[in-house]
């Protein structure tokens, strides 16, 4: 009977003892001096108390068995595991790794004051453990801390929170649900709390919200007014609704209070602003950043830049292309000084496009930050190609800096003094691609063509003398245009007087052009048989001004007389000789030329069309008895 109490006694003993997997995962233990040493309870056997082993010297353990995965292994060839601290006794005791999370969160909540649980939330936050951050701090908040008081946090680890609920997925209602309770830890949110409401209302295009936020931050105190973050937040969040004027607006405020703007919001202003064709906005936005000095570093992409500029010149924004032009000098000087360096080069007949663009707005800035990147492309290579010296020149032009025109002009003549001497004169002929510079010689009258020529006459004394042919003929043909022949007869014979150049066929046409003008067609033909008897070879502009001086005469025979020459020549009548031609003796009433005229059309296969409405002009009777009877 004793012995049956004493088993059952033991057993009881034993359940008592037995750990229960339901209600702790973690073994009892034992009290101890030692810390950190493992206190399982080794339970009694039945055969302990009769072995008479027990009673004798501790004897020696087998080793652990490589197959179980022991750490004390380096290596085990089922699970390798590596020899870490987090395995090592002395530091942690085997409880608490094996104690359940919450357990373990319970633990570390009665252990760490504020600075410790900031320290770790740092380190969850590199990891991204936003579960365990956000049940730590609720925990924390709940317990008390080693002076029996209840755990009050700050507000940067409150931050900490929120920024857990966020990369959860907290709504923007959510959020502005746990910002409220901070009052009741006596913490007022900072700016960083409210931007961390912002981004939740940036994932959920909250943009009416947003806006009540950053006027609710900006009547608080100092501490929660809105930083470079929150503007971002916000402008970039109307930009993505479509919601240009609200970003413009809120990008107007932040630039007033001298706030810098990212690269992204700044791109995606740019990209706004082009794409609805508001250049002129865009110019404000980029003036104003220039204003700021944290903002003049601000530069779209290299993609982005040659967008504007095409925009710009499309557009006839001379101030927006400058500026496009200069973010891409930005991007050139940085690719320069990078190592390894990145070559960038901005498109040359884009370059020229913008030389184009600063003579229709008459915009010097233009012209020399064109002109400046050009050559920051060019890098000292080679010679720019000749359309964007013509440019130039056409640009200062059509500015009234004759100066500079005519010193663009020398450049030309210079980088390409080796080139065929047929290829120079096509390409500095007065009557196409330096017409721009005639009509700026000719604009005041002989005032303005006396001016340039005693310029030239200066010039051909100097040090470095500066001779040139096409100059002079600009002035011929100036004088032609303004039905002043003697001073484009004296001007022509300057260039082998005074200059001692040679007239090309150019100051020929010139001239010839200035006799036909002013009905003097028997000089005319004169100045043609002289250039074809010296051996300069005509070319179709001559025949074609000859022809012109003719029908100035209203000689349509001595024209088409001409037009059989210039064909026997080997050139080909232009459609608006032809039509010229037709219309004199239309007007002349010589059906025989005109027949002859509508041969030779449709010879060259030219399509001459109709001039109805020129006939019904011309054919209205202008009399004061007709006017009187309607």
């Amino acid at each position: 009977m004793a012995s049956h109490l004493f088993t059952r006694s033991r057993i009881s003993l034993l359940k008592t003892l037995k750990p229960n997997p339901f209600t702790s995962t973690s073994p009892i233990r034992a009290i101890s001096g030692t810390p950190f040493l493992s206190q399982d309870p080794q339970l009694a056997t039945e055969s302990t108390d009769h072995d008479p082993s027990n009673h004798q010297s501790t004897s020696t353990p087998l080793p652990p068995n490589p197959a179980t995965g022991s750490p004390l292994y380096q290596e085990n060839w089922r699970s390798p595991i590596p020899n870490t601290p987090s395995f090592n006794q002395s530091l942690v005791p085997l409880g608490f790794l094996n104690q359940a999370p919450a357990a373990r969160i319970r633990a570390l909540s009665e252990t760490l004051d504020m600075n410790s649980l900031l320290n770790m939330f740092a380190d969850w936050t590199a990891s991204q453990r936003w579960s365990d951050m956000k049940q730590l701090f609720e925990v924390w908040v709940r317990s008390l801390d080693k002076n029996g008081k209840p755990n009050k946090p700050d507000v940067n680890l409150y931050n900490h929170y929120l920024r857990a609920n966020l990369m959860m997925g907290a709504s923007a209602g959510d959020m502005l649900d746990l910002v409220a309770p901070m009052e009741e830890f006596s913490v007022a949110p900072n700016t960083a709390s409210y931007n961390l409401v912002l981004k939740a209302m940036y994932q959920a295009r909250e943009t009416d919200a947003a806006m009540k936020l950053l006027e609710r931050m900006l009547l608080l105190g100092k501490e929660s007014l809105p930083d470079d973050e929150s503007y971002d937040l916000v402008i970039g969040m109307h930009f993505g609704v479509g919601k240009n004027d609200e970003a413009m607006k809120v990008m107007d405020m932040a630039l007033k209070s001298g706030y810098m703007l990212s690269t992204s919001v700044f791109t995606e202003c740019v990209r706004s602003c082009v794409a609805k064709g508001r250049t002129d906005t865009l110019v404000s936005i980029i003036e104003r950043c220039k204003a700021v000095d944290r903002n003049k570093s601000l530069c779209p992409s290299w993609i982005l830049c040659n967008y504007i500029a095409e925009v710009a010149i499309q557009e006839d924004n001379s101030k927006l292309a400058f500026y496009a032009f200069e973010f891409m000098f930005k991007w050139i000087t940085r690719g320069e000084m990078a190592r390894p360096s990145v070559i960038l080069s901005v498109d040359e007949g884009l370059v020229v496009a913008g030389l184009a663009t600063a003579a229709r707005t008459c915009s010097s800035s233009l012209v020399e930050g064109s002109w400046t990147i050009l050559k920051q492309s060019l890098r000292g290579r080679k010679a720019a190609n000749p359309a964007s010296y013509i440019a130039k020149i056409n640009a200062y032009a059509s500015l009234g800096n004759l100066q500079k025109a005519f010193t663009s002009l020398h450049e030309l003549e210079s980088a390409y003094a080796d080139s065929e001497k047929e290829v120079v004169e096509e390409m500095l002929s007065p009557f196409t691609s330096l017409y721009p510079l005639v009509v700026a010689c000719s604009k005041k009258g002989f005032e303005t063509l006396d001016e340039v020529y005693f310029q030239l006459e200066s010039l051909s004394r100097g040090d470095t003398p500066y001779k040139s042919v096409a100059a002079l003929n600009c002035i011929i043909l100036g004088c032609a245009n303004t039905w002043d022949l003697d001073r484009a007869y004296q001007t022509f014979e300057a260039i082998s007087a005074s200059f001692g150049l040679t007239p090309n066929i150019d100051s020929y046409n010139a001239l010839l052009y200035a006799f036909g003008k002013v009905k003097k067609t028997f000089e005319a033909t004169n100045v043609f048989e002289h250039l074809v008897s010296i051996g300069v070879k005509p070319d179709s502009r001559t025949y074609s001004l000859l022809v012109d001086a003719h029908l100035i005469n209203r000689d349509p025979k001595s024209a088409l007389t001409v037009v059989d020459d210039m064909i026997k020549a080997g050139f080909e009548p232009s459609r608006e000789t032809l039509k010229k031609l037709r219309r004199r003796c239309v007007r002349e009433m010589d059906y025989e030329n005109d027949d002859q005229v509508e041969a030779l059309a449709k010879k060259f296969q030219i399509r001459m069309g109709t001039e109805n409405r020129r006939n019904m002009l011309f054919n209205i009777d202008y009399s004061r008895g007709r006017a009187i009877n309607r």
